[in-house]
């Protein structure tokens, strides 16, 4: 037996979970300087449209030859598609418009105050109760936004539209996700993740046409090696590792594995595409893995005496 560390209310977390996790984290983490790399070569909806098409085929065939049910029936295409517009071509897509015009790890750390949407939405929406610690995320992201938006509006050549795309990006993946809570699905969740990709991956296509020119496909070996990461890895992989990990983790290792995603991406940004972090940008991290951890960290439970 492998030896294992204990998680959240006692559940135990086995090492293998525990470099899956790490391994998850640094795969998403890195990708956001990866998709900047790769739209010097090419605009952003002919990449986004590329990339998840390849990975949702090799999910497709991954999955299919596990024995898992991969085609939906009846109303499970209802579910296909309501649920498809928020979380996979309304966030990849004003996600990736965001990454055009921001710095990668700016872009990282915008995306993931969409904990803290998903929190507003629920409270204003569905009428959950609003606790303190939602109060503090809120002051935390309110912060962030600020930061970053005083910082690109003071910068040369600062693109603060590439924050309204991004904190769009965040609300459509946070009403996706309450939209996911709420669901009554019968479709196995790699089947409806994987037919999300393809519809949306099909929809990028025409809009690309639509509103890009047709790429020139003649691409240097690092972009080529760039794409075949956010297929393969980002689309793939990632999304395999964390399938197998996602109903046995406790919700306090999820959460810090959700926070360090935009450290990686702002750190491993100096070095894939040469961004260099400045003060705002390492204030506003901190600001949004404290946001995240008040919202998505379990409350410690009061010591009880023998």
């Amino acid at each position: 037996m492998s030896p294992c560390h204990q998680g959240a209310g006692g559940r135990v977390i086995s090492r293998r979970q525990l470099w899956g996790l790490v391994a998850l984290t640094l795969m998403w983490g890195i990708n956001w300087p990866m998709m900047k790399y790769s739209l010097r070569e090419l605009s952003p909806l002919y990449f986004r449209a590329l990339t998840m098409s390849v990975g949702a085929l090799w999910l497709f065939s991954f999955y299919r030859f596990k024995g898992v049910r991969m085609w939906p029936q009846g109303a499970e295409w209802r579910s296909v598609i309501t649920l498809g517009l928020p979380n996979v071509l309304g966030w990849h897509t004003l996600a990736i418009l965001g990454v055009k015009e921001l710095a990668s790890g700016r872009a990282a750390i915008l995306g993931f105050t969409m904990p803290i949407w998903t929190v507003l939405l629920g409270v204003l929406v569905f009428k959950e109760k609003l606790t303190r610690r939602m109060v503090f995320a809120m002051l935390a992201v309110a912060l962030t936004i600020a930061l970053l938006t005083f910082n690109e509006l003071t910068a040369i050549t600062g693109k603060p539209l590439g924050i309204v795309w991004m904190e769009l990006a965040a609300l459509a993946w946070a009403a996706g996700t309450l939209m996911m809570r709420r669901a009554h699905l019968t479709l196995p969740m790699e089947a409806l993740t994987v037919w999300m990709l393809i519809l949306a991956s099909v929809c990028l296509w025409l809009f690309a046409a639509v509103l890009e020119p047709w790429p020139s496909w003649q691409f240097s070996t690092p972009m080529w090696a760039s794409l075949a990461y956010g297929a393969l890895i980002n689309y793939g992989f990632a999304q395999i590792i964390w399938f197998g990990m996602a109903r046995h983790l406790p919700p306090a290792t999820s959460a810090m594995s959700i926070m360090a995603i935009p450290l990686v991406g702002t750190l491993s940004a100096t070095l894939i595409v040469n961004e260099m972090p400045g003060w705002p940008d390492l204030v506003a991290v901190l600001c949004v893995m404290a946001a995240i951890a008040a919202v998505l960290l379990p409350p410690r439970k009061p010591a009880t005496t023998p």
